[in-house]
């Protein structure tokens, strides 16, 4: 099994560090990020698998009793409070989904997909405050 201190080159190699029912979960939340948000792109980022659209988008990560899983927002603990109750949580952005219970794929799904609104949204906003600028100044 995988420890924090492995240096991984990619998605592969972290999950190919796991016991093979971990992987298979590993696949599964993965493929799960990957369907919600198509145009995000894999890399490794704290040492965790990443996905990014510009920026990053979520991260997730095995555990001893558990897949970690970041979604880097506040506003995704805001919508999915409900839903995201009955697990573990950490005031950092942390998700606990544990192995004894099945992970819930489709609320990572809506999670993947609200952070790629959100992630498109600020590079919007961004654009159009740059405009803004640029006109008010020319």
């Amino acid at each position: 099994m995988a420890t924090t201190r492995t240096k991984f080159d990619d998605i592969d190699s972290y999950i190919a560090s796991f016991p093979e029912e971990t992987r298979a979960l590993l696949e599964q939340v993965r493929s799960t990020i990957s369907k919600a948000a198509p145009e995000a792109k894999e890399t490794i980022n704290y040492g965790m698998p990443t996905f990014t659209l510009n920026g990053n988008l979520v991260h997730f990560a095995a555990f001893k009793n558990h897949i970690g899983f970041y979604p880097a927002s506040k506003t995704v603990f805001e919508k999915f409070k409900d839903e995201l109750k009955i697990y573990k949580q950490s005031g950092k952005g942390t998700v606990q989904f544990p192995y004894d219970k099945p992970v819930p794929l489709e609320l990572i799904k809506k999670i993947a997909k609200l952070r790629a609104i959100e992630n498109n949204k600020k590079i919007i906003d961004s654009q159009r405050r740059k405009r803004f600028l640029h006109e008010t100044i020319y």
